[in-house]
């Protein structure tokens, strides 16, 4: 049975961008609502993105239920960190792509939800059931999934102001000079590779990324750097260590030197996730392991007991905490 929502206008806008902020969406997703039937305007069925609202309209939407799973060949399975009625916390396999889209030919992330018949929220549009922010494919690490959209809404709105945070690993090459780095700089589409991401003065959405030197491998070469994000753009930690001709071990897009040592995977990886609990009000934080991989990559180039002390939690933390 679908979900409905009423949203009341406070003033004069469009329908899109009025529903994007109430639901914490695209202005693209609200339009596939709009599309498939899902928004009426006080009891009109609304056929148009740009209709425009007046002050005490009655906006209702209607939610629909996720789909069954495709008959699709789900070969991997996912940690699962901790699970209640609104919540999921899970740590994401390296080379598995979050949602559907047309040129994803596998399995992904939210057919694996639905195959294991997770409730899920719905307010992200069909392809996205669940799903508050995303990793990229080859990025492994901790992410939170919506099981209600009262929960959604809610981790939605910790996204945009910030009061969730994420913290990543990664391993560099070649080392940062300075303890702590802080790189401030709008992200915006490459205009020559439209496959990459690009920093570009006063064009694109602007993004900080601080990058804190946690331990060099024992030949000196490579860096294990903790990663903290003050925005979420599109491959916002590759693009920002480009800009200073560093680059992430295993990434075949910004990793543009012949010479780089090669990985299986990239490694990068969301360590560590903190956030509000949207029924509780309680503050939650994980840690998600390393996956074989990159713990046999670490083990086998830095020195193990230096590495179980500096990515502790707090150490982590106290690493950024001058600088914040």
């Amino acid at each position: 049975m679908d979900q409905t929502k009423n949203y009341i206008c406070e003033q004069s806008q469009r329908l899109d961008a009025f529903l994007a902020e109430q639901i914490g969406q695209s202005r693209s997703q609200i339009a596939q609502l709009i599309k498939k039937g899902c928004v009426h305007v006080e009891d009109k069925l609304v056929a148009r993105p740009g209709v425009k609202l007046k002050v005490g309209q009655n906006v209702l939407v209607s939610f629909p239920e996720a789909e069954p799973e495709k008959a699709l060949d789900i070969d991997f399975d996912v940690e699962i960190l901790y699970e209640d009625d609104d919540v999921l916390v899970i740590n994401k396999p390296s080379g598995v792509t979050v949602h559907p889209a047309p040129s994803v030919k596998e399995a992904t992330l939210v057919d694996w939800l639905k195959h294991k018949g997770i409730r899920l929220s719905t307010i992200s549009g069909e392809e996205r059931h669940g799903i508050v922010h995303r990793l990229d494919k080859g990025t492994s690490g901790a992410m939170i999934v919506a099981k209600n959209n009262e929960a959604h809404e809610f981790l939605s709105q910790q996204l945009q102001d910030r009061t969730m945070g994420r913290y990543y690993l990664a391993v560099l090459n070649p080392p940062l000079k300075e303890d702590i780095t802080t790189i401030d700089k709008h992200i915006n589409r490459s205009a020559h590779n439209r496959l990459k991401m690009a920093c570009v003065d006063n064009l694109g959405k602007n993004a900080k990324t601080m990058f804190a030197n946690l331990a060099l491998s024992n030949d000196e070469v490579n860096q294990l750097v903790a990663c903290k994000l003050f925005t979420g753009r599109t491959h916002q930690i590759r693009v920002h260590l480009e800009t200073i001709n560093r680059h992430i071990i295993g990434d075949h897009i910004y990793g543009i030197s012949p010479k780089q040592e090669k990985s299986e995977r990239i490694l990068l990886h969301a360590y560590m996730i903190y956030f509000t609990h949207p029924t509780s009000k309680e503050e939650l934080s994980f840690v998600a392991p390393f996956d074989a991989q990159m713990q046999e990559y670490i083990d086998k180039k830095f020195n193990s007991e230096q590495i179980n002390e500096v990515i502790k939690p707090s150490n982590i933390l106290r690493s950024f905490t001058a600088d914040s």
